[in-house]
């Protein structure tokens, strides 16, 4: 990154590099600003594909500073008259800059990114629990059909541990996972083979959008003709895990009562605690 920063300085400096009738001297600090924002130009125009064949994407940068193209080539020429000073040293300070930016800015999206990771799990909902379910009859194998509706867009989770024993008769045991859309079609179906006798653990996660009704788990689809089961389930849970966007908008309006906020915010948004929505989630 570095090395390609100072390559394009090297490239804006010989556009710059020009007649130099008499203009205005631009102080150091302030040309080392304007080679700044020049690389920044650099940058954006790269991602766009634009050929950099003139001065044109430059002359708004030393407009924003009072200056024009000709006192840049002319400030540029007049380093070679100063012993004490080289524009590799100009140069320098703007990549610093840059570097000092970047730093920054990661910082700022990794504090980004643990807001949306802390209101994901401030808004994560358990919404189905169940510590055991055995099941040794042919007559309660319904209980091992799981059945979770009144679903919301976001992601879901099921976790359990299930246990297939000796006692089972059973051969080639399966499970299936499936949603159920509004209009009652079936979509993202799963099925997996039960491993037998020992414990075994069962985690599958589901993106639900609105047109979801109904998320299925079942853990007694028989292969062949059903004989005698002896199938344990132990600590089910489904949770509903929220959208980020949905989940840091209410995590939002959860903080505002609670006046972390300026009141200058309040005043300036034209909210008080009172008027503050309740969050959807």
């Amino acid at each position: 990154m570095i090395q390609r920063l100072r390559f394009a300085g090297t490239c804006l400096l010989l556009l710059l590099a020009g007649a130099c009738s008499r203009h205005e001297i631009i102080p150091d600090r302030r040309l080392a600003e304007i080679f700044h924002d020049a690389f920044l130009a650099n940058a954006y125009v790269g991602t766009q594909s634009v050929r950099l064949d003139s001065l044109n994407i430059y002359e708004p940068i030393f407009a924003r500073y009072g200056y024009t193209t000709a006192d840049v080539q002319y400030t540029i020429g007049n380093f070679s008259k100063r012993k004490s000073a080289r524009l590799g040293d100009i140069v320098e300070l703007a990549i610093q800059q840059l570097e000092r930016e970047g730093l920054y800015y990661s910082r700022e999206v990794s504090v980004l990114d643990t807001v949306d990771n802390v209101a994901r799990r401030a808004f994560t909902r358990i919404v189905r629990r169940d510590s055991l379910v055995r099941v040794r009859a042919l007559r309660d194998t319904a209980k091992l059909h799981i059945v979770v509706g009144d679903l919301r867009p976001g992601e879901y989770e099921a976790r359990l541990e299930y246990l297939v024993d000796s006692l089972d008769a059973n051969r080639g045991l399966r499970g299936a996972t499936w949603m159920v859309r509004r209009d009652s079609s079936r979509s993202s179906n799963y099925t997996f083979f039960l491993r037998r006798d020992r414990p075994e653990t069962f985690t599958r996660r589901f993106t639900v959008d609105s047109t979801i009704a109904e998320l299925h788990l079942d853990f007694a689809v028989f292969r062949e003709k059903p004989a005698r089961p002896s199938i344990t389930l132990r600590d089910v849970e489904v949770k509903y895990i929220p959208p980020t966007d949905a989940a840091v908008d209410s995590l939002y309006l959860q903080q505002l009562p609670v006046r972390i906020f300026a009141d200058e915010f309040f005043r300036a948004a034209s909210l008080t605690p009172d008027a503050v929505p309740q969050n959807s989630l």
